[in-house]
């Protein structure tokens, strides 16, 4: 896969696991944590790649590039170490491009299509605030190699913030159509947002062993930085909707077939190729 804004550096893994992929136990929990915070960015560096060469300015083109570049340096390295832990052969290459639907556990909101820029903005600002929060309580993983990767990427994710939330203020408390379609877009986002904080067994694994970090201890810091950005653009928090979940387990809307035709086609026609 492609790097980050900086070239992608091996970071210092622990050994490989040997023999057939995990199935129960540790290993195998280890490996779907791993696993889905690999597949988040991946699908959003994908999502976001799709402006190049569309945004509404170059400088917004190269901003959106950069944010679509450092996700999948994240990805590289998440699914680079998701492949060592399950010790089956398969490289953070094979787990990007050679996975079907129904095997990635990337949340939903990071395979919703982009919209309009308003709704891409939402989008983004949304899941950001999740991601560096994430990041910084994984910093103080158990796990070394999780730790190493979350400390640098939430340098990174902190610019995606603020950036995002920038543009949330100046749509919102801009013109009458792009307060308008901003809030269409919080609106459209919104019903995803649930997922993030929905715990499972995985993630209570992880939490026991030190190595996961506890989405529900961070609502209240992201209610709160959420609610400080809308209320500047001039915008209501959104109506409560139904949540929309199952991205964790595998069950996706059909915009993420979508997605990995397009990001799967190559290296799947060729799979022998080196690139």
């Amino acid at each position: 896969m492609a790097g980050s804004n900086t070239p992608a550096q091996p970071l210092h893994h622990s050994p490989a696991a040997s023999g057939p992929p995990p199935r129960t136990g540790e290993d195998r929990a280890l490996f779907d944590y791993v696993l889905r915070l690999g597949d988040d960015s991946l699908v959003l560096g994908q999502r976001v790649s799709e402006w190049c060469g569309h945004a509404p300015s170059v400088e917004v083109d190269l901003s959106l590039a950069n944010i679509g570049l450092d996700l999948i340096g994240q990805a590289t390295h998440f699914l680079g170490y998701a492949g060592e832990i399950e010790g089956a052969g398969r490289d953070g290459d094979r787990l990007a491009f050679h996975r079907d639907v129904l095997d990635f556990r990337n949340c939903l909101l990071v395979e919703q299509p982009n919209g309009d820029f308003a709704r891409t903005m939402a989008r983004q600002f949304l899941f950001s605030t999740w991601q560096k929060l994430l990041f910084q309580h994984l910093t103080a993983s158990a796990d070394e190699t999780i730790a190493a990767i979350a400390a640098k990427a939430v340098k990174e994710v902190a610019y995606h913030e603020e950036l995002s939330a920038d543009w949330v203020i100046r749509l919102g408390d801009g013109t009458e159509e792009s307060h308008e379609r901003i809030k269409d877009g919080f609106d459209w986002v919104w019903r995803f947002v649930p997922e993030l904080f929905k715990a499972d067994a995985v993630d209570a694994e992880m939490i026991s062993r030190g190595i996961g970090a506890d989405v529900g201890a961070f609502r209240g810091d992201f209610d709160r930085k959420v609610a400080a950005v809308l209320t500047e653009a001039m915008l209501d928090i959104p109506a409560g909707q139904r949540p929309i979940l199952g991205g964790r387990g595998g069950h996706h809307s059909e915009h993420l077939g979508h997605i990995l035709a397009t990001m799967q086609f190559l290296p799947r026609a060729y799979p022998d190729a080196k690139w």
